[in-house]
């Protein structure tokens, strides 16, 4: 099993910034991608942002693209998720996802936090 907690979530006014992180912890050698997706109220669940731990390559959903980054702490078992220009429809409960994920925005993730929560006020 591979364990994930969420941090970093809050209030901001839109054009701020946050950072979350994730903390992985268990079996994460058998992780070779993570992700970030969010939730709004009332909305499916949408892809945000992925990583892969060897090598690093990225994905981002187009919404986020050029404003948020992803990066990943391999020693530290940590990934973040740095927002900036962050606008009010970026408001929503946050999900840390890991997993073997062939397609990084498709997954699969089987692993997933407790979520942090977003809210932009503008």
């Amino acid at each position: 099993q591979v364990q994930l907690v969420e941090s970093g979530g809050g209030l901001v006014q839109a054009g701020g910034s946050l950072r979350l992180s994730c903390a992985t912890s268990g079996r994460t050698y058998s992780i070779s991608a993570m992700g970030w997706f969010r939730q709004a109220p009332g909305k499916e669940r949408e892809f945000v942002a992925a990583i892969r731990w060897s090598g690093g390559s990225t994905d981002y959903a187009d919404s986020v693209k050029g404003r948020f980054t992803i990066s990943r702490d391999g020693a530290q078992n940590m990934v973040y998720l740095q927002m900036n220009s962050l606008k009010p429809q970026d408001t929503a409960a946050y999900y840390c996802a890991a997993g073997q994920a062939r397609q990084l925005r498709l997954g699969p993730y089987p692993y997933w936090g407790q979520g942090t929560q977003v809210t932009v006020s503008s």
